[in-house]
């Protein structure tokens, strides 16, 4: 039987790690064999990802990134997840939840999180309940914030693995995740957005048969304050098209574009299946986007 390309099951059945794209920029085919390939090497991508602890970014030069996460089991959107918990060393100020991209997994996020929680926030990386259904991906953030306000992880619980209640809470997405991170951002508590080469999916309007997209119109309604950090137009972040966003949001921080980014350079850490696919991963950009995140976090979570 062969699957449909966007079909859900489709995605879960190829391997974590793969950016394996819903509008197929590259073409069928090309997307189909990548695919093919990231089946293959799966465990073996699991298998080394389990030797480098989740929190070191590409070229673990941060020393915060030595932070262990602790790991819980949540449910989200009804289906139940992984999520990491980085714990800063006192009261945390606020929190940040990551959100990764496309077949990405909440690791990819990591060294973000452990270099938040070094500057005394803390940080969240939850696997996304869903492939391709960003509104339900959208959902679970959204309760996972209400958790983060209750200070529970579920309804009953006396508290959670972060200690207590967080009144102000920031999202952060990678490419995907970056849509299904805006689309929760007008969430009660959430006081900030940023997206990291961020996706948008192009829809098909049942009014008059035209398209739209799904991100751009939920942009255009979103007060929360917001950061955009994109590389230059890719095959692997849809030839830019999330640039929209940029004169849409009302309460827009900066759209800042790293001259010379590939997708690669806003995870943390980024690994070889991504830099295959999208191109090589530079420190110094790294480090841009690193800075620029922990500036905006600074700015909503003083």
């Amino acid at each position: 039987m062969r699957l449909r390309p966007t079909d859900p099951q489709a995605a879960r059945q190829r391997a974590d790690g793969a950016p394996c794209r819903a509008r197929w920029p590259w073409g069928r085919r090309a997307w189909r064999r990548a695919c093919v390939i990231a089946g293959c090497v799966a465990a073996f991508a699991a298998a080394a990802s389990a030797q480098v602890p989740a929190g070191v970014p590409a070229g673990g030069a941060d020393t915060a990134a030595a932070l262990t996460p602790r790991t819980l089991a949540l449910t989200l959107a009804g289906r139940s997840v992984a999520v990491d918990v980085y714990r800063p060393a006192g009261t945390p100020r606020g929190a940040v939840v990551l959100s990764h991209g496309f077949t990405r997994s909440r690791t990819t996020l990591g060294g973000h999180a452990a270099a938040l929680a070094g500057a005394g926030v803390l940080a969240l990386t939850p696997d996304l309940p869903y492939t391709f259904d960003f509104r339900r991906n959208a959902q679970g953030l959204a309760e996972l914030v209400a958790m983060l306000r209750a200070g529970a992880s579920a309804p009953g619980a006396a508290s959670a693995a972060w200690g207590g209640p967080v009144d102000r809470v920031v999202l952060v997405g990678f490419s995907a995740g970056a849509l299904s991170s805006l689309l929760a951002a007008g969430t009660p508590g959430v006081v900030g957005y940023v997206g990291l080469d961020a996706f948008d999916r192009v829809e098909r309007a049942a009014a008059d048969g035209g398209n739209t997209a799904l991100g751009l119109e939920h942009a255009r309604t979103l007060k929360t304050e917001a950061l955009l950090l994109r590389a230059p137009p890719s095959n692997c972040n849809a030839q830019a098209v999330s640039a929209p966003w940029g004169t849409a949001l009302p309460a827009l921080l900066a759209d800042t574009v790293i001259e010379g980014a590939t997708h690669c350079d806003f995870e943390s850490p980024t690994d070889w299946m991504c830099r295959l696919a999208c191109g090589e991963a530079d420190p110094a950009r790294q480090a841009r986007v690193r800075a620029a995140l922990l500036q905006a976090v600074r700015r909503w979570l003083p």
